[in-house]
């Protein structure tokens, strides 16, 4: 093993400061850091060693790294796998690697076609978060003898008066708690979050400092598993079915035009219709049973009111329906590129639901629906993955 690489003191005092801030643990402490390869989470390793912690790399291996290792902007794949070790070697801790293809395959990939097929537009991120890296390697993490676990995502975990709470990071333009709606109490107890409260270029320039290989690294782009941002080549590998054509079909009932298969389209979209009828044309609604794409103007993408599936909760109420039942004012998410609107949680016909203050457009089943406390706007309440919705183009 190299000798470890010392952080300079120039960078030393902010960044250690701003782990154990986070951590909150005694040094010494064992913490399981899961490396991805990437700057973030080796940044978090480098850190955590420094503060004086017991440091020990994990790195998951999610998919052929024979097939992904020329895929520029991966994760988890065989050049991450390799820069991880690399760096836990100059960090100078223990590194572990996990086979978990099968896992993710069964867990990511195999529930990502299903989704497509559907008609629903899924977020492979989240559900990885949610079962592969939170649960599955938290159980590792445990095993190893760790008191917590330690990621490089930006977001914060605050301790509040009933426990620990999840916040949006400091930096607005890195915040990650869209994706990691799911975590759930018992995780958040034990996951760590060094760099939440720190800027994008201050981990680039300790990196740069600790001579590492992947200051200079690019982020993860797109969807890790889907080469070039195709994702219809891992659907049509999986799922050939989800080829078979069917018919675009106008709201108003009109048959426009054909198309090659429901799992190339997602809500909102406009682009690659190839029909016309004059005004511009949206995806507004599919329907995977009968094969159907259906289209309409811009305003039918308007939704009301939305059902939820797959909740989680951390706020303060003591259920997701409790808070339905209450009427919870809330801000809500409902794409990782926008900002959270105003609304209100209810029970729709029975299921957690959502209305919002001014309706919103082009929400897509099988996103996430992200909720935020409006008395303080950076908490994570929870959230659940969109189910359903009731659109302009709904009313009778």
């Amino acid at each position: 093993m190299n000798a470890p690489v010392l952080l300079p003191d120039r960078l030393s005092d902010g960044l250690v400061e701003a782990a154990r801030a986070a951590v909150r643990l005694p040094a010494g402490t064992r913490i399981v850091a899961a490396m991805s390869g990437g700057v973030d989470s080796t940044v978090t390793a480098a850190v955590l060693a420094r503060a004086g912690y017991d440091v020990v790399g994990v790195t998951l291996q999610l998919y052929d790294h024979g097939a992904a290792i020329q895929k520029k902007g991966a994760c988890c794949a065989g050049q991450d796998i390799h820069d991880a070790r690399t760096a836990a070697e100059a960090i100078g801790i223990p590194h572990y690697v996990l086979d978990y293809e099968s896992r993710f395959r069964e867990q990511v990939i195999e529930d990502f076609a299903d989704a497509y097929l559907r008609g629903e537009t899924p977020i492979p991120c989240v559900r990885c978060n949610q079962t592969v890296k939170f649960r599955d390697l938290l159980d590792v993490a445990r095993e190893l003898g760790a008191e917590a676990m330690a990621t490089g995502h930006y977001v914060r975990r605050e301790v509040g008066p009933a426990g620990p709470e999840l916040h949006r990071a400091v930096d607005p333009a890195r915040d990650q708690s869209y994706f990691l709606f799911a975590t759930t109490a018992e995780q958040l107890d034990y996951l760590r979050f060094p760099l939440g409260a720190l800027p994008k270029p201050a981990v680039r320039a300790a990196a740069a400092e600790l001579g590492l290989a992947v200051a200079d690294k690019p982020d993860s782009q797109d969807i890790c598993f889907v080469p070039e941002g195709r994702y219809t080549t891992v659907i049509d590998r999986l799922r050939p079915h989800g080829a078979e054509p069917g018919d675009i079909v106008h709201l108003d009932g009109r048959v426009l035009g054909r198309h090659e298969g429901v799992t190339r389209y997602t809500i909102g979209q406009r682009r690659g219709l190839n029909v016309a009828v004059g005004d511009p044309l949206f995806v507004v609604r599919i329907d995977a049973d009968r094969r159907q794409v259906v289209v309409g103007p811009r305003e039918a993408l308007l939704t009301r009111t939305l059902t939820l599936k797959e909740t989680n909760w951390i706020g303060d109420a003591a259920s997701m329906e409790a808070a339905c039942e209450a009427g919870r004012p809330v801000l809500a998410r409902v794409r990782s590129t926008r900002e959270p609107v105003a609304g209100r949680l209810a029970l729709v016909d029975g299921v957690p639901g959502l209305a919002f203050d001014t309706a919103e457009e082009g929400v897509a089943p099988g996103q996430a629906c992200v909720l935020y406390a409006p008395e303080a706007p950076t908490r994570v309440l929870g959230g659940g993955f969109i189910a359903g919705t009731v659109r302009n183009a709904d009313r009778p």
